[in-house]
């Protein structure tokens, strides 16, 4: 058969499954858009291409699946690259397909020209050049298998306009299900494997304070089930990186919180006084760890990753495994129950076990307030209150509790939302961790929904970071999909604001806002129905009910500029000295 390579990359698209894909077209990668209009793949039409890059991610993050996203050549692509960078800090599988100029124009510094390539390597998980449609038969294949094995991550696909136009003779479209990417050489190799197990399991024996510190490798479905198991047969504190939030059920009676800066108190200090620290799919943060010599004093630490580039990294580890976390809770249950005689030889440890794990239990419930750097005196809405609460008020509308789906953009309400929303399920909260790249929730929000039909989608942002992508409103719009939208609207850059209060003597530089935005007024002149909580105290009837038409709605809340987000740890000074 004969065909072009827009025609292949097409084609294997829909092979690999992709129903919708997010971008914008250009002169360089109008070849492609050509054929994607004649194939059945829903294109969602964003108005910046950075937003093209969150939509898939938002596909990805709710769905654990790769999702794909296009942009043309030049300013193009370099918007993207963002998304794409977003995409690696945190573990995210996408292809981002991005049109070149033609081969032959490559290095003249041809009209929106950019090395896309060269700019993109350091920042993806792997970049490919295509230089023939014959590549391509290959290259998407490969790009899908990348993207997913092992440790997630963005691939990026860099295709000239002149190999999308080109054709190429071939027998038969690859088999894509037979594509692996061999990594095993990158795993704890079998031979210290079951000795890292053994090793382990005699560790959490001897444990009298034993915390599991759960990440990102443990939020997902087939993770988080495994994890359960292994909470059921050996009980012990719970506390999470902001990207594992949602692999225990924060009503899980042994959850205590998200650990480090802007963690919960009951959360440090089971780390700062644990004896043996299990840390399954995380890489330790600095966010997590602050002083890297004061973190976690009195732990042996157990690293679980499957990345093996991350163990040692940062905090040496007495046991380390390479490999899924999903894989290694099982074994650990396995030995556990054949090693009985050696846990109930140490029932000293057993009982002081119980005792720690009612100790941070209760530290947790003593501890935890909506009220924890709430304005004081202040007329306006608490916003930890209200994240907490919106659950409650999606089912006071009629909706279930569990149709409802996440998003955040970066600054204070992210930090509210990681320490107060109750998430229950694994891919229900999706925020960007690593990278921190406000702009992130309303494009993601987009794809969340249109990955997930049958939920609300909630996008919690600030009125800082709404205005970094509130262009997408108008996508929002025209998809006409379940999405609400809250801004918290304070007039400042509220993190920022604050670093600059505790650490700044109150300069607020180029933080404070002079001029007001009116978010209610432009999301109507976007086509979006929007509400001023202040003017209507039932307005979470009109935002979550499923009895009206499941449209994009916007609601702004006022709340005060003085509102903190606690516990806040000085940067240096993230141990628990500088808690207490």
């Amino acid at each position: 058969m004969k065909k072009t390579g827009s025609e292949i990359i097409v084609k294997l698209l829909e092979m690999e499954g992709i129903s919708v894909v997010s971008g914008i077209p250009g002169g360089s990668i109008l070849p492609l858009y050509d054929a994607l209009a004649k194939s059945s793949i829903r294109h969602v039409l964003v108005r910046h291409e950075q937003a093209a890059g969150f939509i898939a991610q938002g596909m990805a993050r709710s769905t654990g699946k790769v999702a794909v996203c296009f942009a043309t050549s030049g300013p193009g692509a370099m918007n993207l690259l963002t998304a794409v960078a977003d995409a690696r800090s945190d573990s995210v599988p996408i292809v981002a397909i991005t049109g070149q100029v033609n081969t032959s124009l490559i290095g003249t510094d041809a009209f929106q020209e950019a090395d896309t390539f060269g700019l993109s390597f350091p920042i993806a998980k792997h970049s490919i050049m295509v230089k023939s449609p014959e590549e391509l038969l290959t290259a998407i294949p490969e790009a899908f298998a990348i993207a997913v094995n092992g440790r997630p991550g963005p691939v990026l696909v860099d295709v000239p306009r002149d190999v999308q136009t080109s054709s190429c003779e071939f027998d038969s479209w690859p088999d894509i299900a037979s594509v692996t990417i061999h990594d095993i050489r990158f795993h704890t190799p079998p031979s210290e494997y079951a000795s890292s197990m053994d090793r382990i399991t005699d560790a959490l024996a001897e444990a009298r304070r034993p915390v599991l510190f759960c990440g990102g490798g443990c939020n997902s479905e087939a993770a988080a089930k495994e994890l359960q198991k292994f909470l059921k047969s050996y009980r012990l504190p719970v506390v999470t990186s902001l990207m594992g939030i949602g692999c225990v059920p924060s009503s899980f009676e042994m959850f205590v919180g998200m650990v480090g800066m802007h963690g919960s108190y009951a959360a440090n200090v089971a780390m700062h006084d644990a004896d043996l620290v299990i840390a399954a799919g995380v890489r330790f943060d600095d966010r997590a760890t602050g002083v890297v010599s004061k973190f976690c004093p009195k732990a042996r630490i157990v690293h679980i990753d499957i990345d093996a580039a991350e163990v040692d990294k940062i905090v040496d580890a007495d046991i380390s495994v390479v490999a899924d976390v999903g894989s290694v809770f099982p074994i650990l249950v396995q030995l556990a129950s054949r090693k009985q005689e050696l846990f109930a030889s140490n029932w000293q440890n057993a009982e002081a076990r119980a005792v720690w794990l009612e100790k941070i239990i209760r530290l947790k419930t003593e501890t935890f307030s909506t009220l924890c750097g709430a304005a004081k005196k202040s007329s306006y809405d608490n916003p930890r209150e209200c994240i907490a609460s919106i659950p409650l008020l999606a089912e006071k509308a009629g909706m279930r509790r569990d149709k409802l789906i996440v998003t955040t953009d970066v600054g204070q309400h992210q930090m509210w939302a990681a320490q107060y929303y109750p998430v229950e399920k694994p891919r229900t909260f999706l925020t960007s961790g690593s990278l921190g790249t406000m702009g992130f929730g309303l494009p993601a929000a987009i794809g969340a929904s249109l990955s997930h039909p049958e939920c609300r989608v909630v996008c919690l942002s600030g009125d800082g970071s709404i205005l970094m992508n509130i262009q997408e409103l108008a996508t929002l719009s025209e998809q006409n999909l379940a999405v609400t939208v809250i801004v918290f609207d304070n007039g400042t850059l509220g993190m920022v604001y604050q670093q600059q209060k505790y650490l700044f003597n109150g300069s607020y530089a180029a933080s404070e806002f002079s001029r007001r935005v009116d978010f209610v007024k432009i999301a109507e002149g976007f086509g979006i129905e929007a509400i001023d909580a202040a003017k209507d105290e039932k307005w979470y009837e009109k935002a979550f009910s499923p009895k009206r038409e499941r449209k994009p709605f916007l609601v702004r809340i006022e709340i005060d500029s003085a509102e903190d987000v606690l516990p806040f740890v000085l940067p240096g000074k993230a141990n628990i000295d500088s808690l207490r």
